[in-house]
């Protein structure tokens, strides 16, 4: 299962903090990129243990999509 745990102050999904990717929780250290589309907002981070990821929450579904780059 797919998990990300967010900080939202004044909106859902404003900065990611950490992801469950096959069964694993990763940290995130960083956010080197972010965009927002219709009914969609996207990151891509990087972990502590150096891997990175694109992050995409899809609105409507209320979703989360994880996918390793």
């Amino acid at each position: 299962m797919e998990a990300v745990e967010c900080r939202s102050d004044t909106e859902y999904a404003e900065r990611p903090l950490s992801l469950v990717w096959e069964g694993r929780r990763y940290e995130i250290v960083e956010i080197f990129s972010r965009w927002r589309g219709p009914g969609e907002k996207g990151f891509y981070v990087t972990t502590t243990d150096g891997l990175a990821f694109e992050l995409t929450y899809q609105e409507i579904s209320d979703d989360w999509h994880v996918q390793p780059i």
